[in-house]
């Protein structure tokens, strides 16, 4: 019997769901990245160039 019950605790168990759910989150996440790579490119360069020339007026 309680190889039964270990066979069925088994496979009710819901533990690996969280780590799919983080999985699938990631694969969506990197495939924005992926489309959109370019304008997150020309935005970082934006915001680098006003960092370097903010920090160039502090010094």
């Amino acid at each position: 019997m309680t190889e039964k019950n270990e066979i069925k605790a088994f496979l009710t168990e819901e533990d690996g769901v969280g780590v799919i759910e983080i999985v699938l989150i990631l694969v969506v996440l990197i495939g924005l990245v992926i489309v959109f790579k370019k304008q997150i490119n020309d935005l970082l360069e934006k915001i680098f160039k006003q960092i370097n020339s903010a920090s160039e007026e502090v010094y």
